[in-house]
């Protein structure tokens, strides 16, 4: 799935010799963040690329699925994923991590996009002679460029004894561009099964690390199932398109289950799947199983 980012935000304070309520600041700026994250007005599809030994060229559609005319900044970025799924920015590869931004081009690298309005970007790949197999990754980021009347600013003028806020705030939109040279496989396996009913939870979590072997990612939707003692197996929750990218040995998640009413997790046995995506022939590629007491 795309990546949803928050770009860095612009802040000024002016202070003067009282005293400043930093907690109430804090609190504005917070709420504030979590109003302008809640927005992704930009749609891409596919949501990922893959480019397989021979391919060589592909396209996006792009949506602006917001109410007002934006304009969206294309660049190649490179990006590392932590065990828990988060990504940071990196400028230095570590060993194992193998780069594509010098192979992908695109065209337009900027687009300016109506409401409702849609536009296709084109993007190819130029692989060296001497590329060595494996598999390379780099991401599109797709970043809406502020206006010039500054609309999208939240300003908070600065009077004596007071903080003075200029918040800059825009969400941005990453994909994933990979491209596979030579024989590349992997493997996967499911370990550390643990349910969690902790009574600040709407629903139990369960748990789960990711295994992955080889030397290309893994990407695929993730089922979870209850079959109590005597009982028919029920669909207990799900997540699509996961996935553990190169060189990343594992990944560590928790699943929000979804209980149908009336089922009790006991007495029963929990198991998760890890399944390819549909559209690559869901085959089964991991499970685990959890016996609940």
């Amino acid at each position: 799935m795309a990546e949803h980012i928050i770009l860095p935000m612009t802040f000024s304070a002016v202070f003067s010799r009282r005293r400043i309520a930093l907690r109430a600041a804090c609190g504005l700026l917070l709420s504030l963040w979590l109003a302008d994250a809640a927005r992704a007005d930009l749609l891409v599809y596919p949501t990922r690329l893959v480019f397989e030994d021979n391919a060589r060229a592909a396209q996006l559609d792009l949506n602006n699925n917001g109410n007002e005319t934006a304009t969206y900044r294309i660049t190649v970025i490179n990006r590392r994923m932590t065990d828990t799924g988060s990504f940071v920015e990196i400028d230095k590869p570590q060993p194992g991590e193998l780069f594509a931004d010098e192979m992908i081009r695109f065209s337009p690298r900027q687009v300016v996009l109506a409401p409702g309005a849609t536009q296709t970007v084109r993007v190819s790949v130029r692989r060296p002679a001497d590329l060595p197999q494996g598999e390379y990754r780099s991401h599109l980021h797709f970043e809406r460029v502020p206006e010039a009347s500054g609309g999208s600013n939240v300003e908070v003028a600065a009077r004596p004894g007071e903080l003075g806020v200029q918040l800059r705030m825009l969400v941005g939109v990453t994909i994933p561009v990979i491209v596979r040279q030579g024989a590349t496989s992997a493997t996967v396996s499911l370990s550390g099964l643990e349910l969690s009913r902790r009574a600040a939870e709407r629903m139990p979590t369960l748990a789960f690390v990711l295994n992955r072997a080889g030397n290309r990612s893994v990407y695929g939707d993730l089922g979870a199932t209850f079959t109590p003692r005597g009982g028919t197996e029920q669909q207990v929750g799900k997540a699509a398109g996961v996935a553990v990218y190169t060189p990343n040995p594992l990944r560590r998640g928790r699943l929000e289950l979804q209980l149908p009413p009336g089922l009790v997790l006991s007495r029963g046995t929990l198991r998760l799947s890890y399944r390819d995506r549909p559209e690559a022939g869901g085959k089964l590629l991991a499970e685990a199983v959890l016996p609940i007491p």
